[in-house]
């Protein structure tokens, strides 16, 4: 059928239309496919320059014990990394570990294998797994010496903020271990500065009326205990052995027989870069053999405290003594009177707790 011109002009411009359609049709595709192409390179450029490390999820003070749940994994460049920072878990752990003894387990690596080194004495020995039963051994003489090993708690060396990116150098191991006659002790009896918050670490000292002071327990955790979100204005928790307990009553029993001396803490500054202050306050000698005779007590702890004992020859005691029998009947009274405000301000801070819980605040 013969078609008139203005029948071809139209069906023309139409092909031509749908010609034009598919040039750039196939020009759209082709550039989406480059930007494609260059999105995955990008994206493969970025994933080979990436590391997964350990942040942590919320800020910490100097010295706070560090958890898992502290921490969360991030992405990030790995020209943002510093060479020492935390991206496996296990360097963490292997980090923690000591042995029962408390010597230091060292950690070389050599092509992303981890070798573990016992360092004792001043020498470092290789510390071999056997595979059947997974416990830790170092050869001596060609024969086999089981190791059992625990891990330490791992603190921050300083204050840092959430999003911090963790490096073995912003934590160290800490010096508090858990031992058998570790226990949990609230007192309301000590003077406590006014800015104290949970999680600091302080010295326990005792201030004679003389001036003379004397620390009594070194490096302890703070936990404030709360009531209603508040925190307690006059009670603190301390993690304490049985040594220092019998330690801790005898200072609480002799500042109340000394009108005007003061059990207080005196907080650390930086106590995650900051060693414990040697104890030197000692107690009394029926005190002490109490201590001798307690089979609660670790003998490392006993020993240390006889050894400050005998070492003293009466300086510290001689001027506790002297301030306690000054004082003769009215220290006893205080005495008397402060141990039963004590035990007045406990049982008054229990019915309180006990109320909260029961909503009748």
């Amino acid at each position: 059928m013969a078609t008139n011109p203005m029948q071809r002009k139209a069906r023309n411009s139409f092909l031509l239309g749908v010609l034009v359609t598919l040039i750039v049709a196939t020009l759209l595709i082709a550039l989406l496919l480059l930007q494609l192409k260059d999105y995955k390179e990008k994206e493969a450029k970025e994933q080979a320059n990436s590391v997964k490390i350990w942040v942590l999820s919320q800020n910490v003070i100097s010295g706070q014990i560090i958890t898992t749940d502290m921490l969360k994994q991030q992405v990030i460049n790995k020209e943002l990394v510093p060479n020492n920072a935390i991206g496996d878990m296990t360097i963490l752990s292997n980090y923690a570990l000591t042995d029962k003894e408390g010597n230091e387990v060292i950690t070389e690596y050599r092509n992303n294998k981890a070798t573990l080194y016992l360092s004792k004495n001043g020498n470092n020995q290789e510390l071999k797994m056997e595979e059947e039963t997974g416990s830790y051994y170092i050869e001596s003489n060609g024969q086999k010496q089981y190791v059992e090993l625990t891990e330490s708690p791992i603190i921050a060396k300083v204050d840092m903020d959430k999003n911090t990116i963790i490096t073995i150098d912003m934590i160290s191991k800490s010096d508090e271990k858990t031992t058998n006659d570790l226990r949990k002790q609230e007192y309301n009896v000590l003077a406590l500065t006014s800015q104290l918050e949970s999680g600091e670490y302080v010295d326990i000292r005792l201030a004679l009326p003389s001036g003379q002071d004397y620390i009594v327990v070194s490096k302890k955790q703070v936990e404030i205990p709360q009531i209603n979100g508040v925190d307690s204005a006059d009670i603190v928790s301390l993690k304490l052995t049985e040594a220092e307990i019998i330690t801790m009553n005898n200072a609480i029993v002799e500042a109340y027989k000394m009108i005007g001396a003061k059990l207080y803490v005196a907080p650390y500054v930086e106590a995650g870069i900051q060693n414990a202050a040697t104890p030197t306050y000692v107690p009394s000698e029926a005190v002490m053999n109490l201590i001798i005779n307690n089979p609660n007590i670790v003998s490392e702890a006993k020993n240390g405290l006889v050894e400050r004992y005998r070492n003293t020859n009466g300086v510290i005691r001689t001027p506790i003594e002297n301030s306690v029998s000054e004082n003769g009947q009215e220290g006893e009274e205080n005495l008397k009177q402060k141990l039963e405000e004590s035990a007045t301000k406990s049982r008054e801070s229990r019915i309180e707790y006990l109320q909260s819980l029961s909503g009748e605040y």
